[in-house]
């Protein structure tokens, strides 16, 4: 049943890859009002997520919020489709990173890099960061049961050389490239909600307090590792601009869970700017403490 699936909607996939930009946005238009006008895709969770966030808003303007994220969603999607057959030279242009310099002052110190990312705007065409270092770029995701699916995720994503390594297999992967002194730059988008058998720490995300991942902060700090965050920013449609946000150079002198919640001030940051650019349909509060 998986590759019958896949042998259906691959094809597909390919197609969109292969459309010129132009078409491809008025597909994600029409793709916009069947999953949000007509199937309604988790529209209840997105729905008590703006209402629990952004309490001082109007539900006028929480509905306007709510439809920007959605047409987003759809144009992510497609995007990501793309990848499998655009040009290094087509995503430079759209996924520009405006200080890379912060990498390359960071790779001079010798040490292994986590960068932390979040869901937000553009978080896949992060594999354009792979060609600009010297390190080897290790992209941290979480295994999709469809194995063909899994595959071509992985294809997509491993585009100019990036390391793909499932959640689970991130600290034997770590430990052995510190063992055999190979220089990387670990990337995981680390602000969903953990499982309930990880909560070790909760931190205030968007006013409400809830349990958050703190792995990249421990790994950061067994194995010593440098830390970056990257915000992005969604210019216009296609269009991304990243920056470097530096966190440390020596984690060995910050107190526990200070790193944890810096990130999550910065993607408070991005999510306050403009919210419509965050993935609001995980169910991100749905562990929280009660008032």
């Amino acid at each position: 049943m998986q590759f019958l699936v896949f042998i259906i909607i691959y094809p597909l996939l390919w197609i969109v890859s292969i459309l010129p930009f132009r078409i491809l946005y008025l597909f994600s238009d029409f793709l916009y009002l069947l999953i949000y006008y007509v199937i309604g895709y988790r529209k209840k969770t997105v729905r008590a997520n703006l209402a629990m966030t952004l309490p001082h808003l109007s539900d006028q303007e929480r509905l306007i919020i709510e439809k920007k994220s959605y047409h987003h969603l759809c144009d992510m999607f497609l995007e990501m489709a793309k990848t499998m057959t655009i040009s290094s030279n087509e995503m430079n242009k759209r996924f520009v990173i405006k200080n890379i310099e912060v990498i390359k002052d960071y790779e001079k110190k010798g040490k292994s890099i986590m960068l932390l990312a979040s869901h937000y705007a553009s978080w896949e065409w992060l594999i354009t960061l792979n060609q600009k270092i010297s390190f080897g770029g290790v992209a941290v995701y979480k295994k999709i049961n469809n194995k063909y699916f899994d595959r071509l995720v992985r294809k997509i994503r491993s585009k100019y050389n990036t390391e793909l390594v499932v959640t689970n297999k991130t600290i034997p992967l770590i430990a052995e490239n510190q063992k055999n002194g190979i220089l990387s730059l670990y990337a995981l988008a680390s602000d969903q909600s953990p499982a309930g058998h990880r909560i070790f720490h909760w931190d205030h995300f968007m006013g409400i307090e809830v349990p958050v991942h703190t792995g990249p902060e421990m790994l950061s700090k067994k194995y010593d590792l440098n830390v970056l965050f990257v915000k992005v920013k969604k210019v216009k449609r296609g269009y991304y601009e990243a920056t470097l946000v530096p966190i440390t150079d020596d984690v060995k002198s910050i107190p526990d869970f200070d790193i944890t919640h810096t990130f999550i001030r910065e993607v408070e940051k991005q999510i306050e700017e403009a919210p419509e650019y965050y993935f609001w349909t995980h169910k991100r509060w749905k562990h929280r403490k009660k008032e």
